[in-house]
């Protein structure tokens, strides 16, 4: 009877060794729903938690790794474990699927960040202080030089899993997304590629990008499964995306976002310039503005006004996808802005390319043909064309829109 007593004490206590990976000894603090809520929910530490199952081969390869990273990181940050058959809610907020499941939270508890890297003391702790220093830089302004995006060019746009669907699935636009984690090599190196992709085709197609680390719901709906991946969004409708399979330069990257703009773009409409409202809709989104000044409609009537449209509509055909708008002015309409831009004094039709947001003006000198605006618009593309400084972009007078017929003489009494 003694004996099969003993042998049964001395199995439970096998079988409660067996479940305890960690004892109070050691500096992983274990956590249960109540000491989640006093400890991680409402407090600001930043924390280190491995969600583990008792009966897991790798978690209990991992325990003397993950208890030697908590002792390094003892007064620096907070390392917890789960122990998942216990407390199986606790993982559930953070799509815990597999053992062992390392996560860190930092003041977002909605958002922690995935422990992708080696299961040794050194490569977690490596981790954990690259993510702290993070955080350090963000709330001192700085530059993180963990995250490949915090010094993304203000042209990158960075997206969210909240705003995903308003920025990119409901756009009109063509959008290119990157997909990364700050960690990754290869994502550090794509930065500064991508940031200067963005700013080139500024008012061609918008670069976006997410971290996977945090959105990692959003990532695993597109399928990625290594970082960089990028994404190809475009333009019109977005039910699917497809993989960007060309070079990692800023020159491929803007080449392939041309191609594509360019086969899928339609003409930009050429418009009357009436005021400072289509001014800005037209000439403040990025574009050059080509303004042609058209000769008056008692010099020109209705049908040469129209030949002159006519070739503006063809050389904005020509050149649809590239990042120019086209408007009109009858000579003499705004006269500050004629004088601004330097033009009229050789006669009419007139033409100047201005980017406001630049505040950088060119007149053509060409002859104005379709072969002629086409020659000025490339020479403006390729910086070959001389550009001058626009100290102010004038006020523009209200005027009245074309009504398509010739013009009348005003009665004299």
């Amino acid at each position: 009877m003694l004996r099969l007593l003993f042998c049964s004490v001395f199995v439970i206590l096998l079988a409660v060794q067996a479940s305890a990976l960690y004892s109070s000894s050691d500096k992983v603090i274990e956590l249960t729903p109540e000491t989640w809520k006093s400890q991680v929910e409402r407090n600001s530490d930043v924390w280190l938690i491995e969600f583990y199952a008792p009966w897991c081969g790798h978690c209990k390869s991992l325990a003397p790794e993950w208890k030697k990273a908590a002792e390094a990181l003892q007064g620096v940050i907070k390392v917890g474990a789960v122990d998942m058959d216990k407390h199986p809610a606790l993982g559930g907020p953070y799509n815990v699927r597999g053992f062992p499941t390392i996560k860190f939270f930092g003041p977002s508890r909605s958002s922690p960040v995935d422990y992708p890297g080696a299961r040794t003391a050194s490569a977690i702790v490596d981790f954990a202080l690259k993510e702290a220093r993070r955080l350090v830089d963000q709330r001192m302004g700085g530059n993180p030089k963990a995250n490949p995006k915090a010094n993304a060019g203000k042209k990158v746009v960075e997206l969210t899993a909240s705003s995903f669907e308003k920025e990119v699935l409901q756009s009109d636009e063509l959008w290119l997304v990157e997909f990364y984690a700050p960690w990754c090599g290869h994502c550090k190196s794509l930065a500064p590629h991508w940031d200067r992709a963005a700013s080139d085709l500024d008012g061609v197609a918008k670069l976006g990008a997410v971290d996977a680390t945090v959105h990692a719901e959003l990532a695993q709906k597109y399928g990625i499964r290594g970082y960089p991946s990028i994404k190809v969004f475009r333009p019109g409708k977005k039910s699917s995306a497809e993989d960007y399979e060309g070079g990692r330069t800023a020159d491929s990257i803007v080449q392939f976002v041309k191609n594509i703009a360019e086969a899928s773009a339609k003409p930009r409409e050429v418009v009357q310039l009436l005021n400072d409202e289509v001014l800005g809709q037209e000439c403040q989104k990025s574009l050059t503005c080509i303004i042609s000044f058209v000769p008056h409609i008692l010099d020109s009537a209705a049908k040469g006004r129209n030949r002159y449209l006519d070739t503006l509509k063809q050389v904005s055909a020509k050149n649809k996808g590239k990042p120019f708008s086209y408007v009109w002015i009858e000579a003499g309409a705004q006269p500050e802005l004629e004088k601004a831009l330097n033009v009229g004094g050789s006669g009419y039709p007139a033409v100047a390319a201005l980017n406001v947001n630049k505040q950088r003006y060119a007149g053509m000198t060409n002859s104005f043909s379709v072969d002629g605006l086409n020659d000025f618009i490339k020479s403006i593309m390729n910086g070959k064309q001389k550009l001058s400084v626009l100290s102010q972009t004038p006020e523009l007078q209200s005027s009245d829109p074309w009504d398509g017929k010739d013009g009348k003489l005003p009665d004299v009494e």
